[in-house]
Formats: C-alpha cells, structure tokens, sequence
C-alpha cells in the first residue's frame, strides 16, 4: 500500500533533518508543512535535502498544527496515497515506529492507529514528570469525551489512517490547534472507526514544546464538553436510542429530582424550624442513590460499546 508521511514544521529546523533521514523506504510521500514557521524550516529542508519523496508545502500565516496537518492529508489524498501518517518534526517521534503503525491498517484490524507511550513502564521513567501527569489526566477526559475506553494514550500525535477513513472526515470542520488529537477521535467515534493502540518508545531531547498550559487550562474544558454532547446525541440519540441512553438519561433525571426534592424540604423544614421527616430524607438518598447506580451502567455500556468493525472497507 503506497504509504504517505505529513509533517507539521514550526520551529523544528534543529531536528527536521535527522527525522527526514530516519524515515524508511517502506514510505512513498513525505509531507512537509511549513506553518508559517519563523525558522524558515521549509526553505530549510529544501536547501539540504535530496530526498524525491519530499515535497514542501507553506502556509502563509500560521494555522497551527491540526490546520498544517490537515493540508498535508488533503495533500495526500489528491496524490493517491492509501495510508497517511503523521509524525512530527522535532525529533520526539521514532519514524522507525511507522512499519509498526500501518501494519493494523494494511491488515485491515483499524481504521486508525496511534502511538502508546504508557505501554512499558520501565520507559514513562523518562518521560518529565509534570507531562507524564498531564498526559494521564487529559487521556482520562478524552476516554470519556471520545468513547474510546480501549486507547491508553489519546492525546499521543503519532498516527496512522486509511485514505478512505479520512475522506469520510469533515476536515474543514476538525480542530487546527492542539487540540487537533482529541478532535480527530470525536470525529472517529462519530464514525464508528476502529482505532488501535501501538506500543513506541517516547524520545526527549532538549527540544521545547510550543504548547502553552494556559492556553490548555484555558480553552479545552469547553472543547471537551461540546464534544461529548455532541457524541451522546450523535451516538446515542440520533443514531441509536438504546440501553445506554435509558440509563443515562434516567440516571441524570433521578439526580436532579433527588437533589431538587431534597433541597426544597431542608429549605421548607429550616424556614419552619422543624426537623425535615426521615422518611423525606430516605426518599432524597434513594433518588440519588439511584441515579449515580444508573450512570454507572451507563459507563459500563459505554465502555462495552467501542468500535470493533474497521469501515475503511465498507
């Protein structure tokens, strides 16, 4: 299968080449995507590479990494490429992984494959301890946001995909920034694609992230949430009203009238200085109770819902 590689540039000029030069000959296509990058990276790789595979594509103003990434897939698309990956320019990606990221897709297992770096645990050791803590954080919210419990590390940029998965994408619509990664799961489980973790070994030198935690803290929350309603209603209204609708829905509504219910009695019983009735009480606990059993099964269901039929051939 003619075999594609996108790379986003910005600020990379110190790695770019020795990535370049790792890439294997398995690869037919090299993508590079100059994101209006201050360094010149493009121009940079162009004076000091022979390779035929590469071709340089430059964005006027800055995109981002999802907005670079998503031109090298249209990119890619139009020159008849079968799988497209995308790996990064600053050295952190071992391009010796990409045998390893397409095989799930050539075999027809997933429709999308992404590097796992919390597999060996000998290895998280050199991972800097406060990314390690975000990572593990941020992969928690997008197993709840994205529906893919069986991915270990979701926020993990070193991906694989079928050309006709990705055609089934709105790529107009999908996130420029970074939060590029979790927008393109949402987008997955929309579709219900198979995606599939794949072992590699992180690698940190002394290059420096151009992500800012504030911006992270910032915007994200809002992002996760628009993208989990957008899932349920998608996934579990308009496609599909099944279990896991009736006990989340359930669940949510026994809470919200347990609480309800309860406050309106203690308020009642304090304005009367009166002792509110065990009873009443009971009836609140219950409710509660209740609701949270029910949104636990509908975790569960949740969980056991993943994607296990690939649809890059459907």
């Amino acid at each position: 299968m003619m075999i594609a590689v996108v790379i986003p540039c910005y600020k990379v000029r110190n790695h770019i080449l020795d990535v370049l030069q790792a890439i294997g000959n398995e690869v037919s296509h090299i993508y590079i995507v100059d994101d209006a990058c201050p360094e010149n990276s493009g121009e940079y790789v162009e004076k000091n590479t022979k390779d035929p595979r590469i071709k340089v594509i430059y964005h006027e103003k800055n995109k981002g990494v999802g907005g670079a990434v998503i031109t090298g897939y249209k990119e890619a698309i139009s020159d008849g490429a079968e799988i497209v990956v995308k790996l990064d320019g600053d050295g952190q990606m071992n391009p010796d992984f990409i045998p390893k990221l397409v095989i799930p897709i050539e075999t027809g297992e997933a429709d999308y494959s992404k590097g796992n770096r919390f597999f060996d645990v000998e290895k998280l050791l050199i991972m800097p301890r406060m990314r390690l803590i975000g990572n593990s954080f941020l992969s928690l919210i997008n197993k709840m946001v994205n529906g893919y419990w069986n991915i270990i590390d979701p926020t993990n940029g070193f991906t694989a995909i079928h050309v006709n998965v990705l055609k089934l994408l709105p790529l107009n619509k999908i996130d420029n920034r970074y939060f590029f990664e979790s927008d393109m799961l949402f987008r997955l489980s929309v579709l219900r694609a198979v995606v599939k973790d794949i072992p590699i070994s992180p690698v940190y030198g002394n290059e420096k992230s151009n992500l800012i935690i504030g911006t992270v803290l910032w915007e994200f929350p809002m992002k996760y949430v628009n993208r989990f309603l957008k899932r349920f209603f998608y996934c579990y209204l308009l496609r599909d009203f099944n279990a896991g609708t009736m006990q989340f829905l359930g669940g949510l509504l026994a809470i919200i009238v347990g609480l309800v219910f309860g406050i309106y009695h203690w308020v009642t019983s304090y304005e009367a200085m009166s002792t509110t009735p065990a009873g009443t009480v009971m009836i609140a606990a219950l409710l509660i109770i209740l609701g949270f059993q029910l949104l636990l099964s509908a975790l569960n269901f949740d969980i056991q819902n993943i994607p296990h039929h690939p649809i890059q051939k459907q």
